[in-house]
């Protein structure tokens, strides 16, 4: 891989776990990353998902970037509606005060959650039509020229926390394109506008002080173990997995009710979320993630495992890093 590769963490609360465990794991898994030379960690913000984590993104940098030392870690991403720019400024900025060099900023414009979480947090259902003018006016209190008078982030001001903008459709890259951002498309499980947003987005772009050349970041899962086989069958267990995730409504499928929703419209929809993964042996999941950087003309992948259990999750990554070049196995 000529790519560098970094990690999406979405620190997934397994069966019989805690909350506890699960940031447990993050840590450990960071650390680990930090060792096999992946670029950036990034976590992202849902809120009322009993199986995800990360709901305070901010919080949970902080402690990861405690234990370790040199591995940038960001958000990928916050959904800045959700919250005021001031507010996001100073907990990046505090973070990048405490951690200079090391801290990212994805901002998404999506709730992260249901309409009935939207609610508890507050959410005016118009705030994302204000995206655009809340990222600069986040943009403003970090590089230190605010956008309202008398009003500044501290910390935060002057901190340049590298902003970069997330999304699945074509809103985002022209965005990114015009604000000469960074551009992370979510091609790990929204796949359909991949293309034409990347197209857009480099044909567009237009340099700022932030960037002077397009930078495309793609999402990917991967799946990689010692035999094609293992990998098959964890890569299945996901699937089944997500079924009960997205439509379970508070139930879990068994394996055989589970196989049977894939086969039905509504789980076809579901494997066409998984369309761009990478799942087999190492060699087999570097030559398909070769295959999608070129195909996603990406500048950076950011790998999401899939891997239902957390030694195979661990395995995965860094059966990656050794075949990707990252570390000498």
């Amino acid at each position: 891989m000529a790519l560098p590769l970094s990690i999406l963490d979405l620190a997934h609360i397994g069966e019989g776990e805690t909350a506890a465990d699960s940031l447990a794991a993050s840590v450990t898994m960071a650390q680990r990353a930090e060792e096999w030379g992946y670029r950036r960690i990034w976590y992202a913000e849902h809120h009322n998902m009993p199986t995800i984590a990360s709901s305070a993104t901010s919080v949970l940098i902080a402690h990861v970037a405690a234990h370790t030392r040199t591995i940038r870690l960001g958000a990928g991403g916050v959904m800045l509606p959700n919250h005021a720019p001031l507010t996001i400024a100073e907990q990046y900025g505090t973070l990048a005060t405490l951690h200079p060099g090391r801290i990212d900023l994805g901002l998404g414009r999506a709730p992260g959650s249901d309409q009935q979480t939207m609610r508890a947090m507050r959410r005016n259902p118009a705030a994302a039509d204000e995206f655009p003018q809340d990222v600069l006016e986040l943009q403003g209190y970090l590089t230190g020229e605010s956008r309202i008078p008398g009003v500044e982030a501290t910390p935060g001001k002057g901190t340049d926390v590298p902003l970069y903008i997330l999304g699945s459709s074509l809103f985002g890259a022209q965005l990114a394109a015009m604000l000469g951002l960074p551009y992370a498309f979510a091609s790990h499980f929204a796949p359909a506008a991949l293309e034409e947003a990347v197209e857009l987005y480099r044909r567009d772009f237009r340099p700022s002080a932030q960037l002077a050349e397009p930078y495309v970041i793609a999402g990917v899962n991967v799946i990689a173990a010692d035999t094609a086989e293992e990998a098959q069958a964890q890569f299945l267990s996901a699937k089944r997995k997500r079924v009960s995730l997205l439509l379970g409504r508070g139930r879990a499928f068994t394996p055989e009710e589970a196989d049977a929703v894939l086969e039905s419209p509504a789980g076809q929809q579901i494997l066409q979320m998984t369309r761009y993964s990478a799942v087999g042996t190492p060699g087999d999941v570097a030559a398909e993630l070769d295959r999608f950087a070129g195909h996603a003309h990406a500048d950076e992948l950011i790998v999401v495992s899939a891997a239902p259990e957390r030694a195979a999750w661990l395995r995965s990554l860094e059966l990656l890093a050794q075949v990707s070049g990252l570390v000498t196995a």
